[in-house]
């Protein structure tokens, strides 16, 4: 078997066994089996499935998310007791991934503008924040570098969790441009000088394929 499949394979055996496991209630003293009946007062959300995608690939060594998957070793405690209770994970990134929020700048405004447009009363939101912040770091399009399995859940991740944020991407820009747009936008810093994208010469760059 060629390492990319043993990879893929090894991603889809934690995954199976991250979603089997019982989902503790916000207070810690109800289990919710994910496979079962989910009352309407339960605060699981969809999270739970991006968050079990992004862990499984982080278990399996893909992805740029490093040590603790970008969180503090608290949050990172509270993600995992939460949504994966009963199964060990490790704590330090197999891919050695080792993150420089050193030259990360804009790490606060990122965070701000997330925290601005996210979803209200939410447990795990301040996690799925950390988490992508992390993943504006890597080199590869936003949804790989997160771990998730395509793009079209980093979109489903990113309208669920910031639905107002999200919609002002109408015109499907690649979602980590999208994100530095909106902090340049922010400053009032114009750096493209064309005078729309569809005339701009790098549009590729920007609305491409990011399959």
């Amino acid at each position: 078997m060629s390492s990319a499949l043993q990879l893929q394979d090894n991603r889809e055996q934690c995954y199976s066994r991250l979603k089997s496991q019982p989902i503790m209630s916000a207070v810690g003293d109800v289990t919710i089996t994910v496979n079962g009946v989910i009352t309407p007062n339960s605060h699981v959300t969809p999270n739970h499935e991006w968050l079990a995608c992004m862990v499984a690939s982080w278990c399996a060594g893909q992805g740029v998310l490093p040590d603790y998957l970008g969180l503090e070793p608290d949050q990172f405690k509270q993600l995992t007791d939460t949504y994966f209770h009963g199964t060990t994970l490790p704590e330090q990134a197999v891919s050695g991934s080792q993150l420089d929020f050193s030259r990360m700048l804009e790490k606060e405004d990122l965070v701000n503008l997330l925290k601005q447009y996210s979803r209200p009363d939410t447990l795990e939101m301040e996690w799925m924040i950390a988490i992508i912040v992390a993943g504006c770091l890597g080199s590869d399009h936003l949804w790989q570098d997160l771990g998730l399995w395509s793009r079209s859940q980093l979109s489903a991740m990113l309208q669920y969790n910031f639905p107002e944020l999200a919609a002002k991407n109408d015109q499907d820009m690649k979602w980590k441009k999208f994100l530095y747009k909106q902090l340049c936008e922010a400053e009032g810093l114009y750096l493209c000088r064309a005078p729309s994208c569809n005339v701009c010469i790098d549009y590729p760059k920007c609305y491409g394929s990011e399959e």
